[in-house]
């Protein structure tokens, strides 16, 4: 009787642990997959600031892997993986959200060097009176960047201004632009902020959508403490909007800065739009680069852009995707799937190469259904209002109709601009994020 007893208390026990250890090989089967597939893609090396996990004190909470907004993490044999490096953008929620310290932020790999500007405390360059926050300095974290752009401000407050037009010019209306713009109006600075981009946000914008982008509170300038958990891209957008609605901030979209030259009284900023007299610069641009361009006629119309937001603006209309990237496949498939979409896909190679295999299945699968047209080897010659000209590989040239044009050709990198202007860069092999911020203010 006792043993049965003990059986019937035993049963639901086992049950419930073969269920976990099911779960659990289901869970690793899937990270091994994903992590083989970013190998075989060639895409296992992350292209900014990213964690790496010490297997010794992970503890395989999965607090981590919850709080990556790209899902770059998973769990394998009980331990936290960086299985899609190539999604990493490095914001540091999965820092934040570990229990027990396991993971640390790192600038570049063994192989994969990255280059970070060298700043000082004040976050001033060895440039004097132009200074770096946020991103481009190496920190991804939103919460942070802000701070940097508060921080930066404070120190421009102690130059002088002999007889700029701006006391300060800032480049880039993400959370360091923004946060700086905040800054200078509380302080009364003459300030003006440009943005390449039709939109504020950064690199923000360009999350998928629904993602979590923060995950901790901020304090801003004139505004305070603003509690911020789990908070989606678009909470945050809207969140910013307000922002410079409510504050009247001076913030000039789709205007990219071009050149910058030193003047007797401080610097000339020229933009797509301007020339800006300016004591100081503060350069607070994401590491993302400037959309490389196709240089053809007729890409300046407004129907042309350089990344896809969302696939339902497309609906009805013929589409031409550039480019041969997981990027422009995923643009190209998503598009596909609106109803009465007719969807080009362009690609100068004569193969995609380094794309998920997934991306690779579904863009034949969609490709077999009729549902887009894939157009390897070959080149967009024209854009025009209501067509688009392409060179194919038998160099014929062929026009078929457009209504919108998405390049997704990837950015020039701001390193040149750097230091051209003289800015001193390090690159770093693997280095923990600390020792570089570190190094770099010394």
């Amino acid at each position: 009787m006792p043993k049965i007893s003990l059986l019937i208390y035993l049963t639901p026990l086992l049950l419930i642990l073969m269920v976990y250890i099911v779960r659990q090989k289901q869970r690793d089967r899937r990270g091994r997959d994903r992590l083989n597939e970013a190998k075989e893609a060639g895409l296992s090396e992350p292209a900014s600031i990213h964690p790496v996990i010490n297997p010794g004190r992970c503890i395989g909470s999965g607090a981590c892997v919850k709080a990556c907004p790209e899902k770059a993490l998973s769990l394998i044999k009980g331990k936290a993986v960086l299985t899609d490096p190539a999604h990493c953008i490095g914001h540091g929620a999965c820092l934040t959200a570990c229990p027990v310290d396991a993971i640390e932020l790192v600038f570049g790999t063994e192989k994969r060097g990255m280059d970070i500007p060298l700043v000082k405390a004040s976050f001033e360059t060895n440039i004097e009176n132009i200074f770096i926050a946020g991103e481009l300095g190496g920190m991804g974290l939103i919460r942070k960047a802000a701070e940097q752009g508060k921080q930066a401000i404070d120190s421009i407050l102690k130059k002088k201004n002999d007889g700029n037009e701006y006391d300060v010019v800032i480049i880039g209306a993400g959370p360091a632009g923004l946060s700086a713009s905040l800054a200078a109006k509380e302080h009364h600075l003459k300030c003006i902020t440009i943005e390449q981009e039709e939109s504020l946000g950064g690199a923000i914008f360009k999350y998928p959508r629904n993602k979590v982008a923060m995950t901790q509170p901020v304090v801003l300038p004139i505004i305070g403490k603003v509690e911020m958990y789990d908070i989606s891209k678009e909470e945050l957008l809207g969140f910013w909007l307000r922002v410079l609605r409510d504050h009247d901030l001076k913030v000039n979209f789709n205007e990219r800065m071009e050149t910058v030259t030193k003047t007797a009284k401080g610097y000339e900023i020229k933009t797509s739009k301007a020339i800006y007299q300016a004591a100081n610069i503060l350069l607070a641009i994401g590491r993302m680069g400037t959309p490389r361009k196709l240089e053809v006629d007729g890409e300046e119309q407004a129907k042309v852009v350089y990344r896809l937001t969302d696939p339902e603006q497309y609906l009805g209309q013929h589409v031409l995707v550039v480019g041969g990237g997981d990027s422009a496949l995923e643009a190209a498939i998503t598009i596909s799937e609106q109803p009465g979409t007719t969807v080009t896909l362009s690609y100068r190679s004569e193969a995609f190469g380094r794309v998920k295999p997934k991306n690779r299945e579904k863009l034949k699968q969609a490709e077999s259904s009729k549902r887009l047209t894939v157009l390897l080897q070959s080149n967009v010659d024209e854009i025009r209002s209501k067509t688009v000209k392409l060179e194919l590989a038998d160099k014929n040239l062929v026009e078929i109709p457009n209504d919108a044009v998405i390049i997704c050709a990837g950015g020039v990198l701001p390193t040149p601009f750097l230091k051209e202007i003289g800015v001193m860069v390090k690159t770093h092999y693997g280095k923990k994020a600390a020792e570089v911020q570190s190094f770099s203010r010394k």
